[in-house]
């Protein structure tokens, strides 16, 4: 993972010698004033075991290992009781921002298309008090509209700070939310009423049947010319006048239905999760113990979908620690971004966030436009951005600070997120240990690499963030305890060596209620023990290192047997190429009566301009794609990269397959997490891969 050091020896040495003086000189005072000796002590202590003995598990945390953890406070046991806390606490602090939009315009593309581009202005802050009034007064309108307790409403919404106080005043009121995740045709459990923005009021009216009405958040509610007779639309404002008078509402048990919510699809139909009081309220337990000093200072930037468990749960445990929160979105979030307006600022430079969780895709893309940067920067330039990145490299690893290179160095990279992230959590998909790294030296700040699923809460393990390793996603948490079982298919069994390898289960108060009207399913994937205790069987390979860290290293769905016998990780496969700088994002696949893996790629379009001129083939981005000339040396570029990786040979693609379009949540070919969703990639592809196998 070091970068090439392009330099004269003897100037190299010379540089080698000056830094060794400097470490010597400054490392004393450094060491002790920094408390570094507390943290390697951290970094190297076991941090979990099995509490049986056994190699197999149960696998708990340090300070979990007499009783999983439930709650953070005695008594606050569901989601209202945590926020009416919160609101009590932190009364007057800044909880929910939304930035003014100033303007926006049209600007034309040299390729012809339009973009709509915009400039934003400041932070409007709503404190905690505020927040809190505001969804209670939302939840007695929905009382006032006729809604039941235990009734289930829909939230077809893009994350923004109505999407929260909805949420909380329905947790007031316990009105189940159903959050389909991809469309409301996803819901299977006939919500009423939906509640939309404008952008998306017309798939509401398109997809929900027997809508009896509609609640808008924008201010003024949308004129639907051909809206359905019968169907009444409300703005938010007027449902909150509705109830404005107080009202006796129904308090939820930690045993009630909190929320329905989708998993992702990457490997079917989206399925219903039934998540209680009791299962969220443990999860962002589990979750808050791992990131270090979390309290009122902190900042944190929501823009990941909040129909996903990852963000709701980012979400609450800031709200239950008093953080305050600014929304943003994927094409605002930084300067660069699609739809931020050349020369004004976007929303990370703007709001300054401490806290952000990312899925790995976004990270991959930070890491791989940054260094597409370097490489075009002058040669001194690049020479002094790769020996100091080897450097700080040679430090973490050893559990040292960098604070000169930090300051000279990656400044400007760091200012990218704002200049102030101090923890970045990654979930949803394995992080690259290349990516973790660039993180890690470049934003100046730990990665803390999560592992849960939508049964789970989005909770199972975190890394501290005193640990530097990469590849592992950390011991379980205080609310999870996770054990192995043997995949004699797979070839996993807990008594393998040197480390116990099967598949993951997970258990404690964070496992969910099941699927909803799915009980074939529940059957297959949850479980009781003896002990009364709920699990949840992943589907997902991992092993435990001596420390009690987990390593996902294999997934039940994505192993393929080929023709000649030999198992094929294809999770694995696209994992490692993901690293190599020409490829944005790439699905392999293989069919268990061929003997080779195939791959469809969608390419860095820089990188493959660049290549294109290279071997001269000229031509438009799609045009080039489609050349087979380019096609050839794009797959020689991939095999070099998977053979330095040291993938075996029969996991090396021997043909693909060059997409121009990006795929993107709105393409239906990725999820809204960026994760593939291969079933609706094979049938876009179907056709290539009858060529690729030589069915024409």
């Amino acid at each position: 993972m070091k970068l090439k050091e392009d330099m004269n020896p003897l100037l190299l040495q010379v540089f080698r010698s000056v830094v060794w003086v400097y470490s010597v000189i400054t490392f004393i005072p450094w060491y002790f004033f920094s408390g570094a000796g507390n943290n390697l002590e951290r970094a190297r202590r076991i941090k979990a075991r099995s509490i049986s003995g056994n190699p197999a598990g149960p696998y708990r945390a340090i300070n979990s290992q007499e009783k999983l953890v439930a709650w953070l406070h005695p008594g606050v046991d569901t989601l209202d009781k945590m926020f009416e806390y919160a609101a009590r606490r932190f009364a007057q602090r800044d909880c929910l921002g939304t930035r003014e939009v100033l303007s926006e315009e049209d600007e034309l593309q040299p390729n012809g298309k339009v973009f709509k581009k915009v400039i934003l202005g400041r932070y409007n802050w709503l404190s905690y008090e505020d927040t809190y009034q505001t969804a209670k007064c939302f939840g007695s309108g929905l009382a006032a509209l006729s809604q039941k307790p235990q009734c289930n409403i829909a939230i077809f919404c893009e994350t923004r700070a109505e999407w929260i106080v909805v949420a909380q005043a329905c947790f007031m009121y316990n009105f189940p939310r159903d959050f389909p995740s991809h469309s409301p045709s996803s819901s299977s459990s006939s919500p009423t009423p939906p509640l939309t923005s404008n952008s998306m009021s017309q798939a509401i009216l398109c997809d929900v049947p027997r809508l009896q009405y509609v609640i808008v958040v924008d201010s003024k509610p949308t004129s639907w010319p051909d809206i359905s007779r019968g169907i009444m639309v409300y703005s938010m404002e007027a449902v909150k006048e509705m109830g404005s008078k107080p009202d006796n509402s129904e308090q939820p048990e930690p045993s009630d239905i909190a929320v329905i919510m989708y998993t992702s699809g990457s490997t079917g139909i989206p399925k219903g999760v039934m998540i209680s009081h009791g299962n969220l309220i443990a999860g962002i337990t589990g979750m808050a113990e791992r990131i270090p000093n979390l309290n009122e200072t902190d900042t944190y930037i929501g823009y990941l979908p909040l129909a996903h468990v990852l963000e709701l749960s980012a979400e609450l445990v800031c709200i239950s620690h008093g953080c305050r929160i600014g929304y943003s979105s994927p094409q605002t979030l930084a300067d660069q971004s699609t739809k931020i307006k050349k020369g004004s600022k976007g929303d990370t430079s703007v709001l300054k966030p401490t806290l952000m969780a990312a899925v790995p895709e976004i990270m991959d893309r930070i890491y791989k436009n940054v260094m597409t940067k370097v490489e075009e920067m002058s040669k001194f330039q690049k020479t002094l951005f790769v020996l100091a990145y080897n450097y700080k490299m040679e430090q973490i690893s050893k559990g040292y600070g960098t604070p000169l290179c930090d300051s000279l160095v990656f400044k400007r990279v760091r200012a990218l997120l704002g200049g102030n992230t101090r923890v970045l959590l990654s979930g949803g998909a394995p992080l690259s240990a290349a990516t973790q790294r660039f993180m890690n030296i470049c934003l100046c700040c730990p990665v803390g690499q999560g592992y849960g699923l939508t049964e789970t809460c989005g909770a199972g393990t975190i890394s501290e963030v005193w640990d530097y390793s990469t590849g592992r996603v950390g011991a379980p948490l205080v609310c999870s305890e996770i054990t192995l079982k043997d995949w004699e298919e797979g070839g996993y069994y807990s008594t393998d060596k040197p480390n116990p390898r099967g598949e993951i289960l997970i258990g404690g108060p964070n496992v969910t209620m099941g699927y909803y009207k799915n009980e074939g399913k529940n059957l297959e994937g949850f479980y009781v023990d003896e002990k009364g205790q709920r699990w949840f069987c992943t589907g997902d390979i991992g092993e435990f290192h001596p420390d009690g860290c987990l390593k996902i290293i294999d997934r039940k769905k994505d192993l393929v047997k080929l023709q000649a016998g030999e198992y094929v990780s294809l999770g694995k496969v696209e994992a490692v190429l993901k690293n190599c700088p020409l490829i944005d994002n790439i699905c392999a696949y293989a069919n268990s009566d061929q003997s080779y893996v195939i791959s469809f790629v969608v390419p860095n379009q820089k990188q493959l301009m660049t290549l294109a001129e290279q071997i001269q083939v000229r031509g438009t981005v799609e045009e080039i794609c489609n050349n087979s000339q380019v096609e050839k040396e794009v797959l020689r570029i991939i095999t070099e990269a998977a053979i330095s990786a040291k993938l075996e040979r029969f996991e090396i693609p021997k043909k693909i397959r060059l997409s121009a379009e990006p795929w993107t949540p709105e393409t239906g070919l990725v999820t809204d997490a960026f994760k593939l969703k291969r079933k609706e990639l094979k049938t876009h592809y179907q056709e290539d891969i009858e060529r690729m196998y030589g069915g024409k």
